[in-house]
This record gives structure tokens, C-alpha cells and sequence, in this order.
């Protein structure tokens, strides 16, 4: 039994289970359609692993295995320089003209 009385239940250890080989198979860095792929591959053998595992509970799993590998988002500096703008035009008081 774990600590605190918790026991993790089949879509625990298979999350647990996921997210380790996604750290250590490289699928961070793969193409798309080799992630898609390994995806397909990882998610019969976890279902195999977990035969107590819903086709739902299997779906889900795929699911945050793929949100977590999805590129950040990028902010680069045309989204920082608009929220500069706007964050300055917000300081000009009505019928001031702003020194930029």
C-alpha cells in the first residue's frame, strides 16, 4: 500500500507507466507521423498490459500522452511587443498623445 493509504488504481499506473516511456524513448522529439505511430504501438501494449483498461480509459491515455508532448506554444517577440503597446496605451489618459 502507498503511502497515506492511496493505492493507484490500473489508469493511474498506466499514466505513470506512459509518461516514462515518452521520457525515455525519445518520442519528444519525433516527427509526427513516427509519434502517431509509437502512439499506436504504446497505447495496444499498455492496453495489453492493463487488459482492465476501458477502450475510453485507452482513448484518454493516448490523449494526454499527446497534449503532453505538444510544442509549447510559442510567445516570441511579435506577441511581447503588441502586449508592450497595448499595456502602454492603456497608461495614456484620454485626450493625452503618447510619446512613442
Amino acid at each position: 500500500m502507498a503511502k497515506g493509504g492511496y493505492v493507484a488504481n490500473a489508469i493511474d499506473r498506466a499514466r505513470d507507466e506512459l509518461f516514462s516511456h515518452i521520457r525515455r524513448c525519445g518520442v519528444l522529439e519525433a516527427e509526427d507521423d513516427q509519434r502517431s505511430e509509437w502512439f499506436d504501438d504504446t497505447i495496444e501494449y499498455l492496453g495489453e498490459r492493463y487488459p482492465e483498461l476501458t477502450p475510453s480509459e485507452l482513448v484518454a491515455l493516448r490523449t494526454i500522452g499527446e497534449r503532453y508532448c505538444a510544442p509549447a506554444i510559442s510567445h516570441g517577440a511579435n506577441a511581447h511587443s503588441s502586449t508592450v503597446a497595448e499595456q502602454e496605451s492603456e497608461d495614456v489618459e484620454p485626450g493625452e498623445v503618447s510619446a512613442a
